[in-house]
């Protein structure tokens, strides 16, 4: 009788799961729509909780050097509240301190590139005329050729802006949106301030659910994958932060030993654009690049020969140390969790992307070393990616 009710549980639970299925497919419309009104719904609160987690690696080290034995509640009160507001302080003065330095200087760089490029174009012109028994044919076509540079440039520049500028009207036609969603914001930074305030709290009321409705072994699972992810995730944010801390300082200090232009500038934007795996600081290095070029074609050179034994450095020695031994994920699925992301996600895919992967490395590695007995399995996979 008993195996018989098991098989019934079964059956009717294997029975929901391919009902639930066929109808997401059969009505996959609809149920997009549903998610879709669920997740607008529910936006500021996942934001908030997002928000609360970022937030809540700063508030812990913070929490570390302040009072950190006390057991006064007064004391423990006060302290969070000071923490978790210096946490959001923090966070919105990076935010403004890169738009600071970097958004003036971007386009300053815009304005020269406008008056600078065309005279480049004409000197090109006057040395190919001059030089006419090197290039014969070439000399003489163009110096039968009236050409405005200066007009033609301008005409190449307003058609280019024009896309930029819709660009920047789309850009800020989202941020007016974002801000002119203010209940959203305000309501996930509440959320995100009242799961710190109370995280404890929180956390003794979802241990507490669990022990109500979830089997012990199905509890021990989720609790270890959940811990596992928690751990990858704060180990990334926190390396990935401290590795375009030190490379931005590291560019800015040698730009400024190389006498280059817009030091602090490019070294700021790199810094920031670092926080995106693998790729991110040759993105700002192309930037750079272009914007010294409008100073010293000769100097982007140096510039760009300077970034790239800076990007051997970095990969080489800072990553590997400051991310790579943190995540304990090989470097050739690094790349594969940035590229994947990447594809699927945009630059949000490629931020998500090396820490879940990076997960489910260490769960996969676990649950090999539990079946096998073989404590080194970890150090054995990497040594044979080398």
């Amino acid at each position: 009788m008993i195996f018989i009710n098991k098989n019934l549980k079964m059956f009717f639970k294997y029975g929901i799961c391919i009902a639930v299925l066929i109808l997401i497919v059969i009505r996959f419309d609809k149920v997009f729509s549903w998610f879709s009104q669920i997740w607008n719904v529910a936006f500021p609160l996942i934001l908030g909780c997002l928000v609360a987690y970022i937030l809540n690696i700063i508030m812990k080290a913070l929490e570390n050097h302040w009072f950190p034995d006390t057991n006064s509640k007064a004391a423990l009160r006060a302290r969070r509240g000071v923490c978790v507001f210096l946490s959001i302080f923090l966070i919105f003065a990076a935010i403004f301190l890169i738009i600071r330095i970097v958004l003036p200087e971007l386009v300053q760089a815009f304005s020269v590139m406008a008056n600078e490029i065309p005279v480049y174009f004409e000197i090109i012109q006057d040395w190919i005329v001059d030089n006419g028994d090197l290039f014969p044919s070439l000399a003489e076509q163009i110096g039968a050729m009236e050409i405005n540079w200066q007009e033609m440039f301008n005409k190449i520049f307003t058609y280019v802006t024009s896309g930029f500028s819709s660009m920047l009207n789309s850009a800020f036609s989202f941020v007016s949106q974002l801000l002119g969603s203010v209940v959203n914001i305000a309501i996930a930074t509440i959320f995100a301030v009242y799961i710190l305030m109370n995280k404890e709290k929180l956390q003794s009321q979802a241990k507490t659910l669990q022990k109500v409705y979830m089997k012990k072994s199905h509890m021990k699972t989720i609790n270890h994958i959940v811990y596992t992810a928690n751990e990858c995730f704060t180990s990334f944010i926190t390396g990935q932060c401290v590795e375009a801390v030190i490379l931005g300082i590291l560019c800015t200090v040698g730009m400024l030993i190389l006498r280059l232009p817009y030091a602090p500038m490019v070294g700021t934007f790199i810094g920031a654009t670092a926080l995106i795996p693998m790729v991110g600081a040759y993105i700002g290095a192309v930037v750079g690049a272009f914007m010294i070029f409008t100073v010293s074609p000769i100097q982007s050179l140096v510039f760009l020969v300077f970034i790239v034994i800076l990007q051997q450095l970095e990969g080489n020695l800072i990553y590997p140390k400051v991310v790579g031994a943190s995540i304990g994920l090989p470097g050739i699925w690094v790349l594969a969790a940035v590229t994947i992301g990447g594809g699927l996600g945009g630059i949000p895919g490629m931020l998500i992307g090396v820490p879940l992967a990076a997960t489910v490395y260490r769960l996969i590695c676990m649950d090999v070393q539990e079946r096998t007995g073989n404590e080194n399995i970890s150090a054995d996979s990497k040594e044979a990616e080398e």
